[in-house]
């Protein structure tokens, strides 16, 4: 006597799966799966351009000479997967397939004559131009955007450091000296005297008058150094002189910035400690 076969699920007691807590022993007859449950993606491209120049470079077409039926049997096949997805994203590929059949098409008919001398024009050619330019372009953004961004593949670092820092006075040049020597000329001619007398004039004692006039002051402007109404000899005396006094760093000729007036004062001589 034959025995009655077990069920499934006594032969195999895992259960496959669990809906609302029961197990299931076996896969229902009835499932059914939405149209959109499974989505498939085509790799990306930003154009008809990117797909032509796709197309050509994966079967290793030479693009000065390309098979215009093949690559129009491949670029059609795509077009049609994404029409029936996207058919706003869709118009710039078809126009571009269209194009491609117009292109073919004029393959086919005899070529235009052309003048004496030159080449029937490739109905390729225009096609041919644009990939060029295109794949030019997109090697130097893929150059660009290999280069190193910052936010992307580094941070700047900020680092504030507390700290007192000493003003840095300019430093006074030959020609700010001359034009303000030439400023006091200028001015010294405007006063003119005509009494001519013979003075002996000493630059040792306008060094002494003008460290004692430097005296007790913080600064003094340049030009009150100079009295123009003493005259010219007295001015040129007293300028000698103040060179001197520079030249022996007995003072200190400054300027807080460019073009910005200049000042004298005495020498800072450090204090030794015994």
């Amino acid at each position: 006597m034959v025995e009655a076969l077990a069920p499934p699920e006594a032969l195999d007691p895992v259960a496959r799966a669990r809906l609302y807590g029961e197990p299931m022993f076996a896969m229902p007859l009835d499932l059914y799966i939405p149209p959109d449950a499974l989505e498939v993606f085509l790799d990306a491209f930003e154009g008809p351009l990117d797909l032509l120049l796709y197309l050509i470079r994966r079967q290793n077409f030479n693009i000065l000479d390309i098979p215009m039926a093949a690559l129009t049997r491949q670029y059609l096949v795509y077009v049609d997967e994404i029409r029936s997805r996207n058919l706003e994203l869709a118009a710039d590929y078809l126009l571009m397939a269209a194009m491609l059949i117009e292109i073919k098409s004029r393959m086919l008919l005899p070529p235009k004559k052309a003048a004496e001398g030159e080449e029937a024009e490739d109905p390729r050619a225009a096609l041919v131009r644009r990939l060029l330019e295109y794949e030019q372009i997109k090697l130097a953004a893929a150059r660009l955007n290999a280069l190193p961004q910052f936010g992307r593949d580094f941070l700047k670092a900020q680092v504030f450091i507390e700290q007192a820092l000493q003003p840095r006075l300019p430093e006074v040049h030959v020609a700010d000296l001359q034009e303000a020597w030439r400023d006091i000329l200028r001015r010294a001619k405007l006063i003119q005297h005509h009494t001519i007398t013979r003075e002996e004039l000493s630059v040792r004692e306008h060094m002494s008058y003008l460290l004692k006039t430097l005296q007790g002051r913080k600064f003094v402007e340049f030009e009150e150094l100079f009295d123009a109404a003493k005259g010219m000899s007295v001015l040129v005396v007293t300028f000698i002189a103040l060179l001197e006094l520079a030249k022996e760093t007995l003072v200190e000729i400054v300027q807080a910035e460019a073009f910005a007036p200049i000042y004298v004062r005495l020498a800072y001589s450090p204090v030794s400690v015994a």
